[in-house]
């Protein structure tokens, strides 16, 4: 290898360890806040999983605050979510 090939590998090693020590830092690892699913929340089409029957997954809820469909939301803020059909659940419910 030439002195210039040698450099060039070191300087790539250089900068992997410096994209992984960044990666690895205190705020990559900060804890992400707790979640929770949000039944009767979610407008059409914006559920983040299943809505029920005929549904599969996210994005598939067919119509707004649709009570078998949920999004996630920070833990303990779902009750204090209001839309035009009542407060968000943490279980499905009957709408």
């Amino acid at each position: 290898m030439t002195t210039t090939t040698i450099a060039r590998l070191a300087g790539l090693a250089l900068t992997a360890g410096i994209a992984a020590s960044v990666a690895t830092s205190p705020a990559a690892a900060q804890k992400k806040p707790e979640m929770e699913k949000c039944y009767g929340v979610a407008k059409a089409g914006q559920n983040d999983c299943a809505a029920g029957p005929g549904t599969s997954c996210a994005g598939t809820s067919t119509r707004d605050y649709q009570g078998d469909a949920w999004k996630l939301v920070a833990k303990g803020s779902c009750a204090k979510i209001s839309t035009p059909k009542g407060k968000g659940s943490l279980t499905p419910i009957e709408r």
